[in-house]
């Protein structure tokens, strides 16, 4: 999955959802901005607009089922809703699935029956447990009441993975070491709320959560039998701890399904995997292991390299595993290589080895002849047909015009592909695709509901950056909207991200241009997408060329649109973003009427003491602040502050342990001490990202006032200088 501060470029990379017009409450939940013919998108519209799952597919193909998460309008509670699709009629308009209890985790057996995981139960009495269920499939895509395939006393199942025969299944939860069985009764004898580490364990915390000592993501793999579980269900990562291996499958903090494979036959299963134990903060090197399912210790496969190895993928006549793998050690965002793997023989090969692409999926089509894959690419995330023999890799176009964000590829029999395709205009659609030819959606869940709202246009542009090179950005706003436009300059995070185009639930370019901004982003150096060197180059000069390319590229934007006012003007980020926003009011103190700071790194020297996964900073400051020091405070925005004066809004959730929240209260006092007009949002339930629907709408609200007040349309001459 990569690293989180690379996710945080999901957060300000990130894309909001937007729903149908509602009636607004505030400046936040809808834009005055004149001569619009349509109501503008609100922050009320992104945190309501149903949001689209993965598909998954019957065997036989005829069959698909996609989800839907569901926000109530007036009570923002979220709820999934499952609809069939018939891929053989694909003008024909999707059944809904009405269970009885809620369903999430949906997945096919090979009999077409549909599994999935409820807490809920018929029994009212019974205790609120996680549990796996089984529905027939009857009639055309319909579906018989479901029944209770596994549950148990003492353990909730946080996820499974069935063998492709159907006869066993891989079951998930948290769990200690010591465990034999899945069903493990757990006695806590710990005095008190105190949490006691010794340092062995590895993570005392990360992302949003403090470990619980001993406790690991297992997976016990059992036999079905007669539709109903067999046994105590056999441990992959061995019975015997002495013996075996310790670690989190799946991994921490974004691990999922993904990290698992099946032989065809159930007989065994690969998994990925870091070990556990001390030095696991600084490393970044998982594994691939192979169970046989005795319950004796894993074999593991990629030993030999000591970077990243992940993603198994094994192809449909069992003959060969597919994964991703990485060089170097402790680089999280190094080129991720296809890997080939002969299973018989034992002999590996780089499949991807000549092409300069960093692949994040890996799906085998049904005859194994070929891999799909996506990769980013110059602002895009196609997908890549990889011929797996001759090592030929072919970027297939499915949509007119930009690809945008290819996702959730499912390659089909007769060369077609199921994919979701979503864009900075609009969210994700299911479409299919033959080889050669345009997707084509079979999904409305939200485009005719899109096009509803006044539209907006979003430009690429390149233009030279640091030391000469290329880069690219991209501008957002309203289509129909004439100047003076105030600028935005969005600031993704990662670093190595990129703010492509794509649809997210955060910091959605589209919403924010429809309060009549003109959003303007910029890939500098340490961007995913354009070569390793070019990702490679943010390395030890964070406030280097990254600052360059963002001051020539707002400049460059400018040019291009004169609609666009650049004397009004904001920087937002976060995460990286965020720092680079602490580092551009000391470096760059009098281009900005105001600032947007969101879990951005102050200080370096405490960011690094205080962080948990260590292996980044190390990395990309080139070694322990101890080691390393003149580098860490060469870039760190505290030697600074004597230079800051533009006005700055501080926003931090208190579960983050990426960037700890106090990063962002040292900015605060910083910003205090001197007198600059600041405010601090402070979520006490929210991490890295803000993920709850209330509290979008209150950071939307919260951002939009900052920015009314400075460059907005309300803001008078005194307050915008």
């Amino acid at each position: 999955m990569g690293h989180p501060f690379l996710k945080a470029a999901a957060l300000v990379i990130a894309c909001f959802a937007a729903a149908a017009p509602l009636a607004a409450d505030s400046h936040a939940e809808a834009a005055p901005v004149p001569g619009l013919t349509k109501p503008a998108m609100s922050a009320r519209d992104l945190v309501t607009m149903p949001r689209l799952g993965a598909p998954i597919v019957t065997r036989d193909e005829r069959y698909a089922v996609y989800s839907v998460t569901l926000t109530d309008p007036d009570t923002l509670e979220r709820a999934p809703a499952h609809y069939v699709p018939d891929l053989s009629r694909p003008e024909s308009a999707p059944r809904p699935i009405e269970f009885a209890q809620p369903a999430h985790s949906l997945a096919f057996g090979p009999d077409d029956s549909l599994y999935f995981l409820s807490d809920a139960h018929p029994d009212p009495a019974a205790e609120s447990r996680s549990r796996l269920w089984r529905a027939p499939m009857v009639g055309p895509g319909g579906f018989a009441e479901p029944d209770i395939v596994a549950e148990f006393e003492h353990t909730d199942i946080a996820g499974y993975l069935l063998a492709p025969n159907g006869n066993a299944v891989a079951l998930m939860a948290q769990l200690p070491r010591e465990c034999p069985r899945f069903d493990c009764e757990i006695e806590d004898d710990t005095l008190g709320t105190g949490r006691l580490y010794d340092g062995e364990a590895g993570f005392y915390r990360h992302w949003d959560t403090w470990a619980k000592p001993g406790r690991y993501n297992r997976v016990f793999v059992f036999d079905i039998e007669d539709g109903a579980l067999a046994g105590d269900g056999t441990p992959i990562d061995g019975r015997d701890p002495a013996t075996g291996v310790t670690g989190h499958v799946p991994t921490m903090p974004f691990g999922g399904l993904d990290d698992l494979a099946w032989l065809p036959d159930g007989s065994g299963l690969f998994f990925a995997m870091r070990e556990a134990g001390a030095g696991e903060p600084l490393s970044t090197d998982l594994d691939i292991y192979f169970s046989d399912l005795s319950g004796d210790a894993p074999q593991v496969l990629t030993g030999d390299n000591p970077a990243y190895d992940s993603t198994p993928a094994v192809s449909h006549d069992g003959n060969f595993l597919a994964y991703l793998a990485m060089e170097r050690p402790g680089y999280e965002s190094d080129r991720r290589t296809i890997m080939l793997r002969d299973i018989e023989i034992g002999t590996t090969r780089a499949v991807t080895a000549d092409i300069d692409l960093s692949f994040g999926s890996i799906a085998w089509d049904p005859m194994g002849r070929f891999l799909y894959a996506t990769a980013p690419q110059v602002l895009d995330t196609p997908v890549f047909r990889i011929d797996p023999r001759s090592g030929e890799i072919r970027r297939m176009d499915l949509i007119a015009g930009n690809e945008a964000h290819i996702g959730n590829v499912i390659p089909l029999q007769r060369d077609r592909l199921l994919f979701t395709r979503d864009s900075i205009g609009s969210p994700a659609e299911l479409f299919i695709a033959e080889v050669d030819q345009q997707g084509k959606p079979l999904t409305d869940i939200v485009t005719t509901r899109m096009g509803g709202m006044a539209s907006t246009i979003t430009t690429r542009f390149s233009f030279a950056g640091a030391e000469d090179q290329t880069v690219h950005g991209q501008i957002t706003r309203l289509e129909n909207q004439t100047g003076p436009i105030p600028a935005i300059l969005y600031i993704h995070g990662g670093p190595q991200g990129t703010f492509n185009d794509a649809w997210s639930s955060r910091w959605n370019p589209r919403v924010l241009a429809s309060q009549g901004y003109a959003v303007i982003s910029v890939d500098f150096h340490g961007s995913v997408g354009y070569g390793q060197d070019f990702t490679d180059a943010i390395n030890r000069d964070w406030g280097g060329k990254p600052l360059v390319d963002l001051q020539k590229g707002l400049s460059a934007a400018l040019d291009l649109d004169p609609q666009i006012d650049g004397s009004r003007a904001c920087a937002m980020g976060a995460s990286y973003g965020g720092y680079m926003v602490n580092w551009i009011a000391g470096n760059w103190s009098d281009r900005f009427d105001c600032l947007v700071q969101h879990d951005g790194l102050f200080d370096l020297r405490s960011f690094y003491y205080s962080t948990e996964e260590l292996w980044f900073p190390r990395w990309d400051f080139g070694g322990s602040y101890a080691a390393a020091r003149q580098t860490y405070e060469r870039w760190n925005p505290v030697n600074y502050v004597q230079k800051w004066n533009t006005p700055m809004l501080v926003v931090t959730g208190e579960k983050d342990f990426r960037v700890p929240y106090t990063q962002g209260l040292q900015s605060f006092t910083a910003l205090q001490e001197r007198s600059i007009p600041s405010q601090l949002l402070v979520f006490p339930d929210e991490n890295h990202w803000v993920l709850g629907a209330e509290n979008s709408l209150q950071w939307h609200r919260t951002v939009f006032n900052w920015l009314d007040q400075w460059i907005g349309p309300k803001a008078s001459d005194e307050t915008a200088e």
